[in-house]
């Protein structure tokens, strides 16, 4: 049971004593002369309820109810006030009150409204504590310590209050861009509605639109009699997530844009216009800007989709999380398999801080599936992990794909082709990197201010 902390601030002190006394069985009661007093204690007490008096000396009621909502705007706050001016509480109710009880107050009434409005509360804390439960165990992939996942996790917080604005997130294959989605969904005014997923480079060409939209029974050859709801329709009032967005081709593209300027659609071999409310989230990891100078991909449903960007990080560029996420998978996978494994060797812990990860997260999880199901001792090694025979296999395809002309009989300026190695490595590790030149220094297995030194020179040259 839910334990309620309830403020009660009014000049009168036979209101405060009454009201108190009536209340203090079922709450936890504190009462305040004035609004002042009642703010000193308001962080410290958190309050789910006030119930305000309108006409306090010094601070009025209707100041303090701005000053508690701009403080936590959760708290719910009752007016009381000596007379019915309904200007004034529709000024008060405009400021964020919950409801207003007239003088001289009557018991009955008081508590109907406390009721409601506790039951508002409880059922918010009952969501609340749902959307964590859900966050906690569908969020492995965002669990570190690092600037960039923070910031984003805050903006997350921000942008899922919306429940229609689209939603645009863009990332490298095995980042997290579902599980993002899946965030946003469960944070959002949408959360009980449902969560509809679809991965646009899965379906063919041919079925798109009756998948997205459904169709009428008869409305082609093959289409099951009883007709069939589309994936849009299935979404209704909660979030539609489609993945792999860059994979619609243009005439797709052009059904989805109709249907996000309007929120109608028609089903397959239907005359009759539907209208429904979701959320659209997409995801890719192609560039949509190319695609668009390519032709390929419309501009106009490019803004339309990323009214709000999320840019979800490559694991190479929040290294310093990788030994957390590699400690959390492994606590995982012990659980799993029944395994003991305390821990990661430190020789292992060092190839994980170098590594390269092209397959980002989902690439360290299954390494870590596959090390703690096959490692036979208790702490697991470089070996286990297969870093070693991974390292070996990379730096043996760049030997064999590597191609060194025969000397000729006249020479060569050994210089020159030096100078044409670095600046050809040198570019190719900052493409790999993304411009990230610690990374970048790594992938050459050079210090990062040599690298930026001789890459300086590079550029100069």
């Amino acid at each position: 049971m839910i334990d309620y902390t309830i403020f009660v601030v009014d000049d009168e002190k036979t209101i405060r004593e009454g009201i108190a006394t009536e209340l203090e069985d079922d709450y936890t009661v504190h009462t305040f002369e004035t609004a002042e007093e009642a703010l000193e204690q308001f962080l410290d007490q958190r309050p789910e309820l006030i119930l305000l008096d309108i006409g306090l000396p010094g601070m009025n009621g209707t100041q303090a109810l701005k000053k508690f909502k701009n403080i936590r705007n959760d708290v719910l706050v009752i007016m009381i006030t000596a007379y019915e001016d309904i200007n004034l509480v529709i000024e008060c109710m405009k400021s964020g009150a919950y409801d207003y009880i007239v003088k001289p107050i009557h018991m009955e009434a008081l508590e109907i409204s406390i009721a409601n409005a506790l039951e508002t509360i409880r059922l918010r804390k009952e969501i609340e504590e749902l959307q964590e439960k859900q966050i906690r165990e569908n969020l492995p992939c965002f669990i570190g310590e690092s600037q960039v996942i923070h910031d984003i996790m805050e903006y997350i917080e921000i942008v899922a209050k919306s429940p229609d604005t689209p939603i645009l997130i863009i990332g490298d294959t095995g980042t997290g861009k579902e599980l993002i989605a899946a965030t946003i969904h469960h944070k959002s005014p949408n959360f009980k509605g449902p969560l509809v997923t679809v991965n646009c480079a899965a379906i063919p060409k041919e079925l798109l639109e009756s998948e997205l939209f459904g169709y009428e029974k008869g409305a082609f050859s093959g289409a099951n009699v009883a007709g069939k709801k589309g994936l849009i329709e299935t979404a209704d009032n909660g979030t539609l997530f489609l993945d792999e967005i860059g994979d619609l081709d243009l005439d797709a593209q052009a059904k989805l844009l109709r249907f996000m300027e309007s929120g109608e659609f028609y089903k397959v071999g239907s005359t009759t216009k539907k209208t429904i409310k979701t959320r659209i989230v997409s995801a890719t990891n192609k560039n949509l800007n190319e695609m668009i100078h390519e032709n390929t991909f419309r501009k106009d449903l490019y803004f339309r989709l990323g009214v709000i960007k999320i840019n979800v990080p490559s694991l190479n560029e929040r290294n310093e999380d990788t030994l957390l996420l590699a400690r959390y998978f492994l606590q995982i996978f012990n659980d799993k398999f029944e395994k003991k494994m305390t821990g990661i060797n430190e020789q292992a812990v060092q190839l994980l801080k170098q590594f390269i990860w092209s397959g980002n997260v989902r690439e360290l999880r299954n390494m870590m599936e596959r090390a703690v199901l096959t490692a036979r001792g208790t702490e697991l090694t470089s070996k286990d992990l297969g870093l070693d025979e991974i390292e070996r296999g990379r730096v043996m395809e760049g030997i064999d794909k590597t191609r060194f002309p025969p000397l000729p009989p006249t020479g060569i300026d050994l210089t020159e082709v030096r100078n044409a190695l670095d600046t050809f490595y040198f570019n190719q590790a900052m493409k790999m990197a993304k411009g990230n030149e610690t990374r970048a220094a790594k992938l050459l297995n050079i210090k990062h201010h040599t690298f930026r030194y001789q890459f300086k020179k590079i550029m100069e040259s």
